[in-house]
């Protein structure tokens, strides 16, 4: 499979922590999906310095372009305005 580096920026409008936090439960579980499915292999939340969620990194790996494609169109901090914009890049899990 092909690994990514998936970097999500949130909008920085007033209510976008609250619509993250309304939508993260769906979010999550999407991500439950993937990695059943052995596409997520870890993330997490990119804090401000007051601790506040502001975006999101995580390492994802998929069979096809298409795939990756797919979750895109899919995901609800995409669907749903939580993520201004999304930086994917090729990746390699290090093995040690």
């Amino acid at each position: 499979m092909k690994q990514y580096l998936v970097t999500g920026y949130d909008y920085t409008d007033a209510g976008a922590l609250q619509r993250r936090m309304n939508v993260r439960p769906h979010h999550l579980d999407n991500l439950k999906a993937l990695k059943e499915s052995g596409n997520y292999i870890v993330g997490g939340a990119v804090l401000n310095d007051e601790g506040n969620m502001i975006g999101s990194v995580m390492i994802m790996q998929f069979e096809t372009e298409e795939e990756l494609e797919a979750w895109k169109k899919n995901d609800p901090y995409i669907t749903q305005k939580i993520w201004e914009s999304v930086d994917i890049k090729p990746y390699k899990v290090a093995v040690v």
